[in-house]
């Protein structure tokens, strides 16, 4: 199944989890409303995610001249995985960490926090960027940026479900849908909905950058010890301003630092990232 079947998948199951929400929440009315918002998000999502993703985390683009080796970096992994030059981007955290977005390899984004860029060397970074440079080869952004925006709706909507459920349903619970209790599966069903397909698009997909990363910047080793100090790093200087909602995107889970992590665990266990990729160098 292409990225792209699944991207059309992904946006027809959270539109009917939104129908369905709806309906909880208010009934045939609130179903209609919840029918063109998801129409409208499903537009917006595929046209500007990334720009909603790179504004929530206060990205700045940045030029060859202002970050020469960075954008040198780049502009070489682009040339050998065969895609235009990506736009280049940086976060203002401290947290080490990097993200790619964009719904195709034409219109792709690189975003590094300034965090990573003060502990890895040269090498390390090739490595990290060779990954996301992976992610946008075999258009894994589209997705993870769709999940992004539809999750943090979802969420919302979990919210609404709860204050429905508190304050009567908003009419909901006169219909033959489940009235109060309706209410309450969906403000605890959705969010639980939302992680579920992060982990489902993240975990399988990181390995497979890292195997491609690994080939774009020319040693498994560079991404591998990038991972080290990034595991390490992230823990004690976890990501201020990341959501439930985004983690999947990171390269490495910005939640590791705290206890929360293993509730979004969107990655795949570090350690095994490193075998894989030590081994794939013997």
């Amino acid at each position: 199944m292409t990225n792209w079947i699944k991207s059309m998948v992904l946006m027809t199951a959270m539109t009917l989890l939104f129908v369905w929400i709806g309906r909880m929440v208010g009934g045939q009315g609130g179903m209609v409303l919840a029918l063109v918002f998801a129409a409208c998000l499903n537009f917006f999502s595929y046209w500007f995610s990334d720009k909603i993703v790179l504004k929530r985390y206060r990205a700045r683009e940045v030029t060859q001249m202002e970050q020469p080796e960075l954008y040198g970096i780049v502009q070489e992994l682009s040339v050998a995985a065969g895609i235009p030059m990506p736009r280049l981007y940086i976060v203002p955290e401290s947290s080490p960490n990097a993200f790619a977005t964009g719904r195709n390899p034409s219109h792709a984004a690189v975003a590094v926090t300034e965090g990573i860029l003060q502990i890895l060397d040269r090498n390390e970074l090739k490595g990290v960027l060779g990954h996301e440079m992976a992610h946008v080869v075999h258009r894994d952004i589209l997705i993870g940026t769709i999940a992004a925006v539809f999750s943090g709706a979802i969420m919302v909507l979990a919210s609404i479900a709860r204050w429905g459920a508190i304050f009567g349903g908003f009419g909901g619970s006169n219909d033959d849908d489940g009235g109060i209790f309706g209410l309450l599966i969906a403000m605890f069903i959705a969010p639980l909905a939302a992680m579920i397909i992060q982990m489902a698009i993240s975990r399988s997909r990181e390995y497979l950058a890292d195997s491609g990363g690994a080939k774009f910047s020319g040693n498994p080793l560079y991404l591998a010890s990038a991972l080290r100090k990034l595991d390490q790093f992230s823990r004690q200087v976890p990501l201020k301003r990341a959501t439930p909602q985004t983690a999947h995107m990171f390269i490495v889970n910005p939640f590791s630092g705290r206890r929360i992590s293993s509730l979004f665990a969107t990655h795949p266990a570090t350690g095994e990232r490193i075998r894989r990729l030590e081994e794939m160098a013997r």
